[in-house]
């Protein structure tokens, strides 16, 4: 358990530094409010003694601070003073402080406080994983597909493999790792998602390693990576597919060596954190066009699972859908609208390009802009009564023979486009025999320019 002392007398840092360490706690001090500060977000201790009247920054000031920043949430304060009174005892108190003790310290007293505290922090940490818990979205579906991912998910869960999990964008991979990390044995330590594709090249290793002070321009105190934070826990690398090169090598370093380096610095910090990464790419075709590493994709790759996209779920759209509905009307207050049949319909027939993302979305605004009981077609946006760029409506002035061989050859089109051009796929997907679809492409003289 850490302990940050922030004291600007030697003499009382030194000897709570003493005690603390035989009692086993790991102990780091700060002489000033702002480098009590700095070491606050650079370390995040456990317990935080901090006595009210210090050079530069007063801890009051940092109390207030710590406060309105919900560290109070995370860590316990205990303060000290040599000009303490009741009513700044009591204001401490009401700002987040757990404890406070008056100068000089009795050691016997502040032992018995730091076993509180202790308590306080297991209570903190249980009410934490209990709130994630309760609001975290579960995967929600009966289909086959999702059946078939729920019994991986299960499987995988209690072992300590690295996990790749694979899918269009908008599936819900994040959901598939937060459901895997609940399910381990490390669900009581932190998950910590990254999106690999958000954070600029030059900034991503400085977040998953950390860096000191002064390591780079405008590192104006050492910070812990995302691999430290999650120590003992699970790490979500999203988007593992756009991680730049460099990125790459050191990624995979740190998985043979399980510790890392923060820029800056040769120390190394032994890490025990499971990986689970996630792609919307082709890796194996990133490997080829050398923005991939190969030895990587052998590391990660080891447990793969693929997210089925929402059109290959069936049902699943409308209990989906309902699920979505209810959650927005609570959070808006609104009388829960329910779905037509004929939109019940439309939504089993619509391809969902964005998948779960898009349906989410489409009921908080459906939620927000229906003033009705029943949600009817002409509530819903024009994109879903269009196909791929095409409309139903650019057919009604052609004779029907005309609008369905039209319609047929777009359709076609749209499919092969889907399968990269794969001849069986696509007439798999289409339902229809390989010689059946060569000889409408070759009907409509479909080339491979338009695929």
């Amino acid at each position: 358990m850490k302990i940050l002392v922030i004291d600007d007398e030697a003499g009382i840092r030194e000897s709570l530094s003493d005690i603390l360490k035989d009692e086993g706690y790991n102990v780091s001090l700060a002489e000033s409010g702002s480098k009590g500060l700095e070491k606050i977000y650079a370390e995040m201790p456990d317990i935080i003694i901090l006595d009210l009247f210090l050079p530069g920054i007063p801890g009051m000031d940092i109390l207030k601070r710590l406060s309105k920043e919900r560290i109070t949430e995370k860590s316990v304060i205990i303060v000290i003073s040599g000009h303490g009174n009741i009513q700044t005892a009591v204001e401490a108190i009401k700002m987040g402080a757990f404890d406070f003790i008056e100068k000089p310290i009795n050691f016997d007293r502040l032992l018995s406080v730091l076993e509180k505290a202790k308590k306080q922090l297991t209570l903190i940490k249980e009410t934490t994983i209990l709130k994630e818990r309760l609001s975290s979205e579960t995967i929600i579906g009966t289909s086959p597909a999702i059946r078939k991912l729920k019994e991986q998910i299960d499987a995988v869960a209690p072992v300590d493999s690295t996990v790749i999990i694979y899918g269009e964008s908008g599936t819900g991979k994040e959901l598939v790792a937060r459901s895997i990390h609940k399910l381990s044995k490390r669900a009581n330590a932190p998950f910590v998602p990254i999106n690999c594709a958000a954070i600029p090249d030059n900034l991503i290793e400085a977040e998953l390693f950390g860096y000191e002070k002064g390591a780079f321009t405008g590192a104006n105190a050492r910070k812990k990576g995302k691999f430290e934070i999650a120590d003992g826990g699970t790490i979500f690398l999203d988007e593992i597919g756009d991680m730049p090169l460099m990125a790459q090598s050191k990624l995979l370093r740190v998985l043979e060596e399980k510790a890392v380096e923060r820029i800056g610095s040769i120390e190394k910090i032994n890490v025990d954190v499971r990986v689970v990464s996630a792609t919307n790419k082709n890796l194996e075709k990133a490997i080829e066009e050398g923005t991939f590493r190969e030895d990587l994709y052998y590391r990660l790759n080891v447990i793969p699972i693929h997210v089925p996209p929402l059109r290959e779920r069936g049902e699943d759209v409308l209990l989906l859908a309902d699920h979505f509905l209810t959650k927005f009307s609570a959070d808006y207050k609104r009388e829960k609208p329910q779905l037509s049949d004929d939109v019940k319909e439309i939504f089993l027939k619509y391809r969902w390009p964005g998948n779960v993302r898009e349906l989410k979305n489409l009921m908080e605004r459906l939620v927000i802009l229906v003033r009705k009981e029943k949600i009817e077609p002409e509530d819903l946006p024009e994109n879903m009564f269009t196909r791929k760029g095409f409309s139903v409506n650019r057919f009604t002035t052609l004779p029907l023979k005309e609008a369905r061989e039209e319609f047929e050859k777009e359709y076609i089109i749209s499919i092969l486009k889907e399968t990269n051009g794969d001849m069986k796929k696509a007439a798999a997907k289409m339902q229809i025999d390989l010689s059946n679809l060569y000889r409408k492409i070759n009907k409509y003289g479909i080339s491979g320019d338009a695929v």
